[in-house]
């Protein structure tokens, strides 16, 4: 087995031996907030024509939990290896940091598809859900995995402690999540607002995985899987040249 297949299969154990905790709670969560949002809001909103607001919620609590799980597979791992002093196991590995990021990376990619898998799987009794377009919506989720994956690794290598990591998530990564249009469309925010959420790369990713299920979205589709490419390929730069420097790692 090369050392590639060798940490991706790690990291896939190491969040599928504890899957209650790292793929049923969260899909429980977005159950969650799917009963609350919809038994609040399902008489009151409709965003696009014909779509119930259940279902318009379902695809965006699909792909927020897609993100939130691929960033915290990466970064709980790195960090969890750097504090246990484990990571340098790792290092001495002959492995290249190509190795390293594809293993990392994917693994994210793995559990951040499982979990929203999950939650599109088990809405599926509570309201008719048509997958018009599956390769777009297949390409938002490999892409803003893969990308969740990538900034995961970056916030691994940067933390020291489990708190920082805590921080990252919280005051980054749930603000724009929440703030990217998963339980709304931008065009009914004021103009100012409006125009903000177009500098959030989460509202392409939630928007055009949307896209793939009703075949209506806020931006044109192509526009938002060029961003969301974009920031993927210059964040798997930004982390591979990290890995390569040994950044906090060999240091």
């Amino acid at each position: 087995m090369t050392g590639f297949a060798t940490l991706f299969y790690k990291e896939l154990l190491r969040f599928w031996k504890v899957s209650f905790q790292t793929v049923m709670a969260p899909v429980l969560t977005a159950l969650l907030y799917l009963l609350i949002f919809s038994h609040a809001l399902e008489q009151h909103v409709e965003v696009f024509d014909g779509v119930r607001y259940t279902s318009f919620l379902i695809p965006g609590l699909g792909m927020m939990a897609i993100l939130q799980n691929a960033f915290a597979n990466s970064s709980s791992s790195l960090i969890q290896s750097k504090v246990t002093g484990n990571i340098i196991f790792t290092l001495l590995a002959p492995l290249s940091h190509w190795e390293f990021f594809s293993a990392y990376v994917l693994a994210a990619m793995v559990r951040g598809c499982v979990v929203g898998l999950g939650v599109i799987v088990l809405t599926l009794p509570l309201v008719q859900l048509d997958l018009r377009y599956p390769l777009w919506a297949l390409l938002f989720a490999v892409l803003g995995s893969g990308l969740l994956g990538a900034l995961g690794i970056i916030a691994g290598i940067w933390a020291e402690k489990f708190d920082q990591i805590a921080a990252f998530q919280n005051f980054i990564i749930l603000p724009l999540t929440f703030l990217s249009g998963v339980f709304y469309s931008i065009h009914t925010l004021p103009g100012f607002w409006q125009a903000t959420s177009h500098f959030n790369p989460f509202f392409y990713m939630i928007d055009g995985f949307r896209f793939g299920f009703f075949g209506v979205s806020d931006v044109s589709p192509y526009f938002s899987a060029a961003v969301v490419a974009t920031a993927f390929f210059a964040l798997s730069l930004l982390t591979l040249r990290l890995l390569k420097s040994g950044y906090k790692l060999r240091r």
